[in-house]
Order: structure tokens, then sequence, then C-alpha cells
């Protein structure tokens, strides 16, 4: 059943990233009427949040796109930083929503914030303590190590869930702002491709959780589920 649910849980996530990049090709096609750029907006959406002591970077590879906290970047690749597309307003006006949930001491993106230095350790833990407890599985010892890898893919699985909340969170805040300036969004139509490309973005994070939760129960199944060897 854990397998199973596994492989349908790979299958909607190929999906839903095959859509969401030919969604954002598509946006990314789509010239935004007002002519603004990302780095554009991006200054503006924080200067009118009151936000002027975060930096606007263009960033290396595609899609690369992110907020970071620690030095108070907002991160933008070439064709977001330089584009003027719907895609390029959209992903601008989102990442910035980061840096208003930083300023307004967000909760949840202050949880996951916290939560990063664990994260990175029990991901580490994951590469190989799961796949030599299941070779020794048979062993005392290689259950001892998929028991850990389980403690490490519950922090890992808390993380992709607290994730959504944040990543739903800047959307709404991006799209808000864009609609309160009409200067940048011209259309109804515009804002609903802006909403349109957020939207498939933020389905790859629903089932990134998915999919953690979906390794997590087939793991405790694995250890609790009566199949143990001693």
């Amino acid at each position: 059943m854990g397998i199973i649910l596994i492989i349908v849980i790979a299958i909607a996530s190929f999906i839903v990233q095959a859509r969401f990049k030919n969604k954002f090709k598509k946006y990314s096609e789509t010239p935004l009427a007002s002519g603004f750029t990302g780095r554009d907006i991006a200054e503006k959406m924080l200067n009118d949040n009151g936000i002027y002591d975060v930096r606007i970077v263009s960033a290396e590879g595609n899609l690369s796109d992110h907020y970071n906290p620690s030095d108070r970047t907002v991160n933008l690749s070439p064709s977001v930083y330089s584009g003027k597309s719907i895609a390029a307003a959209a992903v601008a006006a989102h990442e910035c929503g980061h840096a208003v949930q930083h300023a307004k001491a967000y909760s949840w993106l202050q949880f996951r914030s916290a939560m990063v230095p664990v994260v990175n350790i029990s991901s580490n833990l994951l590469q190989y303590v799961f796949m030599l407890g299941l070779i020794m599985y048979a062993s005392s010892f290689g259950y001892t190590l998929l028991l850990i890898a389980f403690g490490a893919m519950i922090v890992v699985t808390l993380f992709s869930i607290v994730t959504l909340p944040v990543e739903f969170d800047a959307s709404n805040r991006a799209l808000a702002w864009l609609d309160s300036n009409k200067g940048i969004m011209h259309s109804s139509v515009e804002h609903t491709q802006a909403k349109d490309a957020l939207w498939w973005a933020a389905m790859t994070y629903v089932v990134a959780a998915l999919g953690s939760l979906a390794q997590l129960l087939y793991l405790a199944m694995m250890l609790f589920g009566g199949g143990r060897r001693d």
C-alpha cells in the first residue's frame, strides 16, 4: 500500500512539474503591458512596504529565484530580473512577499527559518543512513539505522509541510499588492495569468509535501507494521 501511494504521488509530481514548466514558459513569453522588469517590480513592492534594507540581486540559473533572510536579499534569476513578462512580475512579487513576511515577523517563516540547520543535518543523514539501514535491515544495527532515518524523515516532512503556508501567504501578498497597483498590471487578464502562474508554482510544494509524507508513512509501516526481523 505504501509503495502504491509513493508511485501515485511520484506520477502526480511529474504531471504538476510538467504543467508548471509549461505555464511558466507560456507566461515568460507573455509581455507585461506596463513594461516593468522584475527588478522594477521588486524594488517598488519593497518600497511600498517600507522595506529599504533588502537588496535585489540577479542570481545564476533558471528558476533560482528565492529570498534569503540571512543576508536580506531578493535573488531573481536573469529571466525574472530583466524580464518584462507576466511570469517575471509574478515571481518578483512573490519573492518580495517573503521579504514582507520577514519584515513583519510572520510566524511560519520564522519557524521554517529556525528549522533550516536541523533540516540540513537530517537531509544529509537520510542520504546515507536510510540506504545502509535497508541493506542491514535483518540485523538490530540496521533496524537502529532505520529508526534514525525515520526521525530525520519526520524533520524533513515537517519542514515541507511548514513551507506550504509560507509559500501560499507570499503569493497572496504578491497578488494583493499587484492588484492594488493598477499601473503595473493594466487588466484583469494579466492579474489572472499571474495568479495562475503562482498557483501552479505552489502546487509543486504541495506534491513535494505529499511525497515526503508518503515516504514517512512507508518507513513507519516498515518499522512498526509487524514486519521487523530480529
